[in-house]
């Protein structure tokens, strides 16, 4: 495999463009001022420092694009990851936007392929971090941009608007920070040993995750041995998940939580029913506190749990982590 070293004056994109093979990308520290799209496949991207290597942009929804149109939460990333079996390492990827109630959602990193892992990352941003592929069916037929003159492709383009079957992502030693819905999307995905940091943006509320899986998954977020911590966020003020579409999907299992995570756990996602199709669970989730959580929230027995932690197991194995 091919092995490319990087400093902060050279463009990256310009680099993995011209790439024809598999290949491994060495980010040398320091502040890399660029939005990128990583579409080839098999590859790797490892920084030498964790803290001290940073991919860096801060587009915002409310901005508008070349198009004329806002730029939309799908166009806001930083990184986005169409390519398959690409592994990011021990760097961190920011949206440095400082105020989404004014500038709205704000992605980090956009994983839009099947299969894709990240290990001991940090991931920054505020509403929307970390947008994990397939689009809920409805935005898919919104996006395509179908009109009576026939399709039109110009506001998502099609390698990541589309995909076919399912998509497992792995997440082991990361970082994660944001305030609102800020890991959301429709993959199986799985964090095991991550620092979900909850932040604070002004707002009383925040969520963690925001599943929109529809029914026929059966496998949505999954967090094992998870520490969810505060950095500004304030005591009950942030609630483990609330469902973007209806079937979202989310688990905590054998989490530590510190007093900001609040009583109930769960939201319904505003004045929705979602609470009647939601599926959400937990155990040996230890919040420090008595909670009281939602009725239509499960607690898993210990057999359940244990299989959640053997499919999480076998996934991080299969995509090498």
């Amino acid at each position: 495999m091919k092995t490319i070293e990087v400093t902060p004056t050279d463009d990256i994109q310009r680099i993995l463009d011209a790439l024809d093979e598999p290949a491994e990308i060495l980010l040398h520290k320091g502040i890399y001022r660029q939005k990128i799209k990583i579409a080839r496949g098999n590859i790797t991207i490892k920084g030498e420092s964790r803290d001290e290597t940073i991919i860096s942009w801060d587009d915002y929804a409310r901005k508008r694009h070349a198009d004329g149109m806002e730029y939309n939460t799908f166009r806001t990333y930083t990184v986005c990851v169409t390519g398959e079996n690409v592994r990011l390492e021990n760097f961190t990827i920011e949206n440095s936007v400082p105020d989404p109630k004014t500038a709205g959602q704000c992605v980090a990193l956009s994983v839009n392929a099947k299969t894709f892992s990240a290990a001991d990352m940090r991931l920054l941003s505020t509403q929307d971090t970390l947008f994990l592929a397939p689009f809920p069916d409805d935005l898919v037929v919104r996006y395509a941009g179908i009109t009576d003159e026939g399709y039109y492709d110009g506001f998502i383009p099609l390698d990541e608007l589309f995909m076919e079957g399912n998509s497992l992502h792995c997440f082991k030693n990361c970082e994660i920070c944001g305030t609102v819905d800020f890991i959301f999307g429709c993959a199986e995905a799985y964090f095991e040993n991550c620092r979900i940091v909850s932040l604070n943006d002004g707002r009383d509320i925040t969520y963690i995750s925001a599943p929109a899986h529809s029914l026929k998954q059966e496998r949505g977020f999954c967090f094992t041995g998870c520490s969810l911590e505060a950095r500004g966020a304030e005591k009950n003020s942030v609630y483990l998940a609330r469902p973007w579409r209806d079937f979202g999907k989310s688990v905590f299992i054998d989490c530590k939580a510190g007093e900001h995570i609040n009583a109930a756990l769960f939201d319904r996602w505003n004045d929705t029913y979602r609470n009647k199709t939601a599926r959400f669970a937990f155990y040996n989730l230890d919040c420090g506190k008595k909670t009281e959580p939602v009725s239509w929230c499960r607690q898993l027995s210990r057999a359940e749990a244990a299989a959640y932690k053997k499919l999480c197991a076998a996934a991080m194995k299969k995509l090498g982590l």
